[in-house]
């Protein structure tokens, strides 16, 4: 795994959350490599998949998946989708007499009033066409686990008694998911560490047992990602691993010109805290901050 310079002094987490919202960030291109497929088609792919015994997962065209460093295994079938098509059709109109009548005489007779006339018009159908294929269809790089001198993802997961789950979303946009105590990170996650970091941390702050309980207040979506994506950005610094650009403008993007309020700054030390001890317990002097 690609990581930065390795600094001997500890970043700063506050100044971390400062520039977080000061600096200029990157909205990274990982959430449009894919189509955002409707409802219907998603449902058709599942369907599908279970019918096939496929694994369900991102789904793309096979140049989709070329464009993105994998192809389709040898001998696979394609999926089928429901596809919009613009085609061309041939309409007749009925032209008025009145409409017509120009000049003298001399000009010819005059069409009455069921004269015809041919135009074109461009309509869109929707067709069912097998030209997709699922993740699972597909040979590339694998994921590899975020296993790094000072900090073990293996560990962290074991302490913090989370379970990484197989990614099934058809989501291709998706970089991972957390629910409960899983979490799991796409096979084709533009930066798979900064991902796992951000799933975590939804597990660990909370998020992901909101609304299970009537007493239990829900943060708003929007916090929970810039919360999320804050702890990610503090683990990244703090392992000199790659993706604060990226991080900055994913929780700009969220933020919307907002303050990161006192509370869910604390949570998000805290949750910080948590991770990285729980990756490497001797690793204090980076979390004493």
């Amino acid at each position: 795994m690609r990581t930065k310079r390795a600094s001997s002094v500890p970043p700063d987490w506050s100044k971390l959350l400062v520039d977080a919202v000061h600096t200029p960030g990157i909205v990274s291109s990982a959430y449009q490599r894919f189509w955002n497929y409707s409802i219907g088609n998603q449902l058709l792919a599942l369907f599908e998949c279970m019918l096939r015994g496929l694994t369900p997962g991102p789904i793309h065209t096979f140049r989709g998946w070329m464009e993105i460093g994998r192809h389709v295994k040898k001998g696979e079938k394609a999926i089928t989708l429901c596809m919009p098509v613009t085609v061309k059709r041939k309409r007749r109109e009925k032209l008025s007499s009145l409409a017509v009548v120009t000049g003298s005489a001399r000009d010819g007779p005059t069409p009455d009033a069921d004269s015809n006339k041919e135009s074109t018009e461009s309509i869109t159908v929707f067709t069912y066409k097998p030209r997709w294929f699922v993740l699972s269809q597909t040979d590339g790089a694998d994921y590899m686990p975020t296993e790094l001198p000072a900090w073990s993802e293996s560990q962290s997961l074991r302490a913090l008694n989370i379970e990484r789950v197989e990614f099934d979303y058809t989501n291709g946009n998706c970089q991972g998911f957390a629910r409960l105590r899983q979490v799991a990170v796409s096979p084709i996650a533009v930066s798979p560490h900064e991902t796992l970091f951000h799933e975590l941390a939804h597990v660990v702050l909370g998020h992901t047992v909101e609304g299970m309980f009537e007493d239990h207040d829900q943060t708003p979506k929007n916090i929970r990602e810039v919360e999320a994506e804050c702890v990610a950005l503090i683990c990244c610094e703090s392992l000199n691993l790659p993706g604060a650009a990226e991080c900055r403008g994913y929780i700009q993007h969220w933020l919307q010109d907002q303050k990161i309020a006192d509370r869910s700054a604390q949570k998000i030390f805290k949750a910080a805290d948590t991770i990285l001890k729980a990756g490497y317990p001797l690793l204090t002097a980076l979390s004493e901050k």
